[in-house]
């Protein structure tokens, strides 16, 4: 069994989701509430994710464990679509999530306001950039289905949508295109991320 050291909202998320979505037996654990979380993961990061006394950090690094670990059709034995779906994965973790990141440094980092909301836009000028990137990689494979993983979602569908829902904390103006909203409310919806969401909620 699994054991998920998590903080609610944060990218952590998304590997619960996948363990859900692959039907694995896990346990959660805040780790705000865990006494020298820093002996596990030296970066204090979450995620963290323990199984039989290992420990694997880094939340793109866990998913790929996952699904090379347990047999999914997230994870297609095409080495073709194996290296698109470890693409997607490295624009979510690599693009999206650095600039989501800048969202927050600058609401705790910059305390002149002017200042701050012009680092703010300009942030979110760079992430609705960045979503019509996925915009275009959905039109290129619209063909397959309305996720970048095809007909279902892929790694990086979960974290675009848990990246997704930071936006709303910030007043600013991040556009997402309509091809990219019907993707990320077809992740949202699935059971494993409404049943994810509200673990969390149970754990406050």
């Amino acid at each position: 069994m699994y054991t998920l050291y998590l903080i609610p909202s944060a990218c952590s998320l998304a590997i619960q989701v996948m363990l859900r979505e692959l039907n694995q037996p896990f346990t959660l654990v805040d780790q705000q509430n865990t006494e020298n979380f820093i002996a596990l993961n030296p970066a204090n990061k979450v995620p963290a994710l323990v199984e039989n006394g290992n420990v694997y950090t880094e939340g793109a690094a866990i998913m790929l464990y996952l699904l090379r670990t347990h047999s999914s059709k997230m994870w297609p034995s095409s080495l073709d679509l194996q290296q698109q779906i470890i693409e997607d994965l490295m624009f979510a973790n690599a693009s999206m999530h650095p600039a989501y990141g800048r969202l927050f440094f600058a609401s705790q980092a910059i305390a002149d306001e002017p200042a701050r909301q012009l680092f703010l836009e300009e942030a979110a000028r760079q992430i609705n950039q960045l979503w019509q990137v996925v915009s275009l990689r959905l039109q290129q494979r619209e063909h397959k289905g309305r996720f970048l993983g095809g007909g279902i979602p892929s790694a990086a569908d979960i974290f675009l949508a848990v990246y997704a829902r930071w936006g709303a904390h910030f007043f600013v103006d991040i556009q997402i295109p309509k091809n990219v909203q019907q993707m990320l409310d077809g992740v949202m919806a699935r059971p494993s991320f409404k049943a994810a969401l509200l673990s969390e909620q149970s754990l406050a």
